[in-house]
């Protein structure tokens, strides 16, 4: 039986003596009644197996050549010899951050024990005293020479306190301030302060502390000394006396010093207490200036000098005292003033008319300036 050849030239197997079914080619002959199987279509050539692996292939040569391992070893001794060699890179580069890491903190050491040394190198602070600006709510002021007529006359033309303030302070004249009453202050200095029978004046001033120092300084005690005196050369002094009024936030002495001074004038708990007890001026580290204001009340006739010593510490030292010195380098000197005791010339004013206690001694007011 003949068999039609397939549509897509594939001949079809014919069934052998054995009842196998292997296909048998067909021949070619001229003379065949069978028409010739059409030329198979060929399926278009596949690369070899391992094209893809070119390019890695490729990278290890160039690695391996870069390396130096040698181009003609096996595969797997490069692929092993390129491991060891990228396990010792990063060994050797962790090995680095390592030795980097532990170095940091002896570095840091060194440098903080370098700016520890420049600090302490460094003056611990520096201080400026400069008298109060401002005119005080009560105030007295004193000059080295008496009035001439033209200036009483300017002088008393006026009954407010702040031109006359101005004219007498144009005139040379040296302000001080009455001390108010510490009223929260404890008993025994209350009784001081009133013992006199007359309202004390004080000489004030303010002092500021500077610091360039990185680390704090702070400042937790004071003490008067070398004070020197001498007899109040003023001629003429005015008053303005008080009616009354809170006390300034600041300090207070007396020169020389009482016991336990300076004390705080601040209307709180401590008022009239030592200072130093519960305060202290921290500067340096970042921190602003401190200031105090200072009132200072030497003996009525007398007029004084003298220095300030501080105790501080920081982180250098556990603590020692320091004598304050000027710009200049010297022995910081304050000089401080009273009323003279017996004036050319003393007027009073304020609530009272202009009062020549020089000329009339019984006036009003004129025994309590």
């Amino acid at each position: 039986m003949t068999a039609t050849a397939p549509s897509d030239g594939t001949s079809e197997p014919r069934p052998s003596a054995e009842g196998n079914t292997a296909s048998e080619p067909s021949g070619q002959g001229g003379g065949s009644d069978e028409p010739s199987p059409p030329v198979p279509a060929q399926s278009p050539p596949q690369g070899p197996a391992d094209a893809g692996s070119g390019a890695s292939q490729s990278f290890e040569a160039i690695a391996s050549q870069a390396l130096g391992v040698d181009p003609g070893a096996s595969r797997r001794k490069r692929t092993l010899w390129l491991s060891v060699t990228a396990t010792v890179g990063l060994l050797s580069a962790l090995s680095g951050t390592l030795l980097a890491y532990y170095m940091i903190k002896p570095s840091v050491t060194r440098e903080n024990d370098s700016n520890k040394g420049y600090d302490a190198s460094q003056a611990p602070f520096t201080v400026s005293v400069r008298p109060e600006e401002g005119e005080p709510r009560e105030w007295a002021m004193v000059l080295d020479r008496e009035l001439t007529a033209d200036e009483t006359q300017r002088l008393t033309s006026s009954t407010a306190s702040s031109p006359a303030f101005a004219y007498l302070k144009k005139l040379g004249g040296h302000p001080l301030a009455y001390a108010p009453l510490l009223e929260h202050a404890p008993k025994r200095y209350t009784q001081q302060q009133t013992a006199s029978g007359r309202l004390e004046l004080s000489d004030t001033f303010k002092i500021n502390v500077l610091s360039a120092r990185a680390y704090g300084v702070v400042i937790n005690d004071w003490k008067v000394t070398d004070v020197t005196c001498r007899k109040s050369t003023a001629k003429t002094v005015v008053f303005f006396p008080p009616q009354g009024g809170a006390a300034y936030q600041g300090i207070r002495l007396h020169i020389p010093p009482r016991a336990d001074e300076p004390v705080l004038t601040d209307e709180t708990e401590g008022q009239g207490g030592p200072y130093f007890d519960g305060n202290y001026i921290e500067v340096g580290g970042g921190q602003s200036s401190g200031g105090l204001r200072v009132e200072a009340i030497p003996r009525q006739g007398q007029s004084c000098e003298w220095g300030i010593k501080v105790h501080y510490s920081d982180v250098h030292q556990d603590g020692r005292w320091v004598q304050l010195k000027d710009r200049g380098g010297k022995p910081l000197r304050v000089r401080t003033e009273s009323v003279p005791t017996e004036p050319q010339q003393k007027w009073v004013f304020g609530s009272v008319p202009w009062t020549p206690c020089h000329l009339k001694p019984k006036g009003e007011l004129c025994d309590l300036a």
